[in-house]
């Protein structure tokens, strides 16, 4: 975009500024201080949306985003977010559901509990559907809006020795999106997935540092070593954080305005079926 300035009828001055195609639009991206969901909120404030993100707590440098304190695992927590939303936002036009992730230990099916279990889908399922139903509503009355779940490869590729149950409700999600864009996209409100393959984040850095620690090798070594563990990457490389953001800014957008109930995958090529 370039804008300019005249004096005496004559271009005083001109500026050239990247365009802001999400000016006026409001924003929720949960788990945005670190990794995707950093990056995420990095991208839609940068394309002129007012963002609001959450976590357990606000990191000490994380910034002048707005921000509400609240666990995500827990129905006070999810209503805590809808509330900070409606009274820091006054509504809410794109949400992107970030948070997830999986603690559970190796060794198979054996050692997922019950409480393992119930940790999966605490973190990687319920948020979202707590949360939706929560601003949903709105967003239909308004007749527009954006809502965008972060699945994951392994719905279709699960890790059997550690990420069962992680997988299992990534699966969940991914379904209860694909319903719930039937539900709400003929009023207006469009319902989109994204499937990660693995991607490079400040914790798969310290993991990836941590096998290269107890095998002896350097991280190149250990980064390939995962990479082989997964089948490979096609690609060569994990995606960045950013490349996952850019997406989502592309799907939020106008430019995406006839894309809903369907889900992109970004893992360099890691998944080899059709």
């Amino acid at each position: 975009m370039h804008v300019f300035t005249l004096k005496d009828e004559l271009i005083a001055s001109l500026e050239i500024r990247n365009p802001v195609e999400l000016e006026g639009r409001r924003a929720l991206v949960t788990g945005g201080t670190k990794g995707i969901g950093a990056a995420v909120v990095s991208q839609l404030t940068q394309a002129g949306a007012t963002v609001l993100t959450t976590a357990r707590s606000r990191p000490a440098d994380f910034g002048e985003t707005a921000f509400v304190a609240a666990d995500i695992t827990t129905v006070t927590g999810c209503a805590a977010i809808a509330q900070a939303v409606k009274e820091q936002l006054g509504g809410v036009d794109i949400v992107v559901h970030v948070a997830g992730g999986s603690s559970a230990p190796a060794g198979g099916y054996a050692v997922l509990d019950e409480n393992e279990w119930q940790k999966a889908l605490d973190l990687n399922l319920y948020p979202a559907v707590r949360i939706d139903r929560a601003l949903l509503p709105d967003m239909v009355a308004q007749g527009t809006g954006v809502v965008v779940h972060i699945t994951s490869i392994q719905r279709q590729l699960p890790l059997a020795d550690a990420t069962t149950a992680y997988a299992a409700a990534k699966a969940a999600l991914s379904t209860y999106s694909k319903s719930l864009s039937k539900e709400v996209s003929p009023k207006g409100v469009r319902v989109v997935r994204v499937s990660p393959g693995w991607v490079e984040t400040e914790a798969a850095v310290g993991l990836v540092n941590e096998i290269s620690r107890n095998s002896g090798t350097d991280y190149e070594e250990a980064r390939q070593s995962l990479m082989n563990s997964l089948g490979g990457i096609p690609l060569g490389r994990p995606a960045k954080p950013k490349e996952v953001a850019d997406l989502v800014g592309f799907l939020v957008s106008g430019r995406a305005a006839s894309i809903t109930g369907t889900e992109y995958v970004i893992d360099g090529g890691t998944v080899p079926t059709v």
